[in-house]
């Protein structure tokens, strides 16, 4: 094995914590975590929210599910119809009916699973209107857990709208560069049929609710939640109500999300306290839990664990026809789930399998759906860590003669496939999409960095010649004083970049610059194909510029790679011409190292 070994680490195997183990059904992906002995009788099925909110309670979700294994309780989490890892769907005209589906299908397979016959539903937002429907339908439901629910339809809509717009312009989309068509958020569409059934939606309406016991955790500043609860008890149901503490720390963005720890202690004990105690019988447990491949249009995809003791968690998309590529390692960005911002890898990996390429996308450790190394820190960005995670994930390639492969990354999965391929020979190509930096000095505090992440001079230059942003900034609901760090700092940045011809001969200021321009250095003896791609404006262009020359004049000396520039796109390439763009370069690579 070439690059990072493996065998430093084989001491800490047995301290590791396995990812739950993946499973299909009804054209979907599961993730079911059995329970520790001694097992209680009752298991729990998770039902998510929709969206953006979707990617921020992602690893939550599988923290509770670990907390309620160690418990004793077995849980199942799983994509809906048509989201995430789940197969796309021809005809949405069910509507809302067509997620309750795949609930129903999860439900009688976490039952089948775990030998338990008797469930507990914990849901979130939109989830919570699905888990009261299912609740009706299901049998032997001793409780439903409602946190942050959507209790009007019409309401939640309105603010996925200011929600979606708060989003785009944290990232610098103009009104131009939006998607505006039907609900957008985050770049996730929901299905016209869908938000129609939403918008009729009023659980202050709703006559009964099929389960015995409900828990509802309340935001702050929603007098409707409360309503809510009060509501649900004059159904006949026991109701316990507490303040969702941590809610809106959680669902402002998955790269920042703080875990609500003392959320999901409340949970567990709600949950804890309805479970049917454990027996010491055996129970009849009808399957044991498979994973069998997903076929779509020309690709098929299989949810797997590897890595020492599992503890990795992804999905191996293969062409249905003749391999004529090389695999497509499509790496992370910052805390976001495997399916990437707006499902781009999903959709990515799908086109490519149709052009015979290959991929695996997966989650590092402590992102979404893959557990925290043992002793690793909370913050695993920029961490030596993540080149542990990518070896394992190359280990699986070439297990699987899979190879040659190349590293696809966006920002921080940018970063981290620049460092993979110098530090594995078995990575023959590199992708680089609006990387902040290549070099991360490890004396700098990454959360603070990513709260506070500057933009280009350009933008802010733009950005104060709009009226809106004056109104917002004398009205105080932008952080002015971050505002002007960042710009100081990039005018800072800039003024080392021209007077680098004097400064670079210091050390302070050539120490950085020459560990990169080393590392594209290495990668050229090693003919490793590269390409750079950024969006005009992107804060990474000062970074390329600082090492590649104001007019990119050093790329002379690597007349290998190539530089895309996308006009009018943002950070996360939310335009879909900017996502061809990142498409076609993958595919022309796949291509290329295929024919080597």
């Amino acid at each position: 094995m070439a690059g990072w070994g493996a065998a430093e680490y084989v001491d800490t195997v047995k301290e590791i914590t396995a990812a739950a183990v993946p499973v299909t059904f009804a054209g979907t992906v599961g993730l079911f975590m059995p329970a520790a002995a001694p097992p209680s009788r009752t298991a729990l099925l998770f039902l998510s929210p929709w969206g953006f909110e979707e990617m921020c309670t992602r690893k939550f979700w599988r923290i509770l599910a670990e907390d309620f294994a160690k418990a004793g309780i077995a849980s199942l989490r799983f994509d809906y119809a048509g989201t995430g890892d789940a197969l796309d769907v021809a005809d949405q005209g069910q509507g809302l009916a067509l997620w309750e589906d795949t609930a129903i299908a999860a439900a009688a397979v976490l039952r089948s699973l775990s030998g338990c016959e008797r469930l507990i539903l914990v849901s979130q937002g939109l989830g919570s209107t699905i888990a009261l429907d299912v609740a009706e339908r299901l049998d032997a439901v001793d409780g439903i857990a409602l946190l942050a629910p959507t209790i009007s339809g019409r309401a939640y809509l309105r603010e996925l709208t200011i929600w979606s717009k708060m989003i785009d312009e944290s990232m610098g989309l103009d009104e131009t560069q939006r998607q505006t068509e039907g609900v957008t958020v985050a770049s996730l569409r929901m299905p016209d049929t869908i938000a129609a059934t939403v918008k009729t939606l009023n659980l202050m309406t709703r006559g009964h609710v099929g389960a015995p016991n409900c828990l509802v955790l309340t935001r702050p500043g929603r007098p409707s939640d409360a309503d809510f609860a009060t509501h649900l008890g004059t159904l006949g149901t026991r109701v316990e109500q507490a303040a969702y503490e941590g809610y809106d720390e959680l669902v402002s963005n998955p790269t920042i999300a703080a875990m609500p720890l003392e959320a999901s202690r409340k949970i567990l004990d709600w949950a804890q306290s309805i479970a049917t105690k454990p027996v010491t019988t055996t129970r009849k447990i009808l399957h044991a839990p498979r994973a069998e491949a997903l076929e779509g249009d020309g690709f098929r995809e299989t949810p797997l664990r590897f890595g020492e003791g599992d503890r990795l968690f992804g999905i191996l998309c293969e062409p249905l026809g003749e391999r004529t590529g090389a695999t497509a390692l499509l790496l992370t960005t910052a805390y976001d789930r495997h399916a990437g911002w707006g499902r781009t890898s999903v959709t990515m990996a799908r086109a490519l399998a149709r052009d015979g390429i290959a991929s695996l996308r997966f989650d590092t450790a402590n992102v979404a759906d893959s557990p925290p190394l043992p002793d690793a820190p909370d913050q695993v960005l920029y961490s030596r860590d993540q080149h542990r995670d990518v070896c394992a994930a190359l280990d699986l390639l070439e297990a699987s003669q899979l190879l040659p492969a190349f590293a696809v990354g966006r920002c921080s999965g940018g970063y981290l496939a620049f460092q993979t391929a110098i530090n594995d020979e078995r990575c023959h190509g590199l992708i680089t999409v609006n990387p902040y930096a290549f070099f991360w000095d490890e004396t700098q505090s990454v959360d603070e960095a990513l709260r506070f992440v500057p933009r280009s001079l350009e933008t802010y230059g733009q950005k104060f010649l709009q009226l809106e942003t004056l109104k917002r900034l004398y009205g105080g609901q932008i952080d002015a004083r971050s505002a002007a760090r960042n710009i100081v700092t990039a005018l800072a940045r800039r003024a080392v970049r021209l007077g680098r011809p004097l400064l670079g001969v210091l050390p302070f200021f050539a120490g950085e610059h020459e560990i990169v321009m080393g590392g594209f250095r290495a990668l050229a003896r090693r003919r490793v194909d590269i390409s750079l791609i950024y969006s005009a404006h992107d804060i990474g262009l000062d970074h390329f510029h600082e090492h590649f020359g104001e007019d990119a004049s050093a790329l002379r000396n690597f007349p290998d790679i190539r530089l895309t520039i996308i006009p009018g796109a943002d950070h996360n390439l939310t335009p879909p011409y900017a996502r061809k763009v990142y498409l076609r370069e993958v595919r022309e690579m796949g291509l290329r190292l295929g024919r080597r």
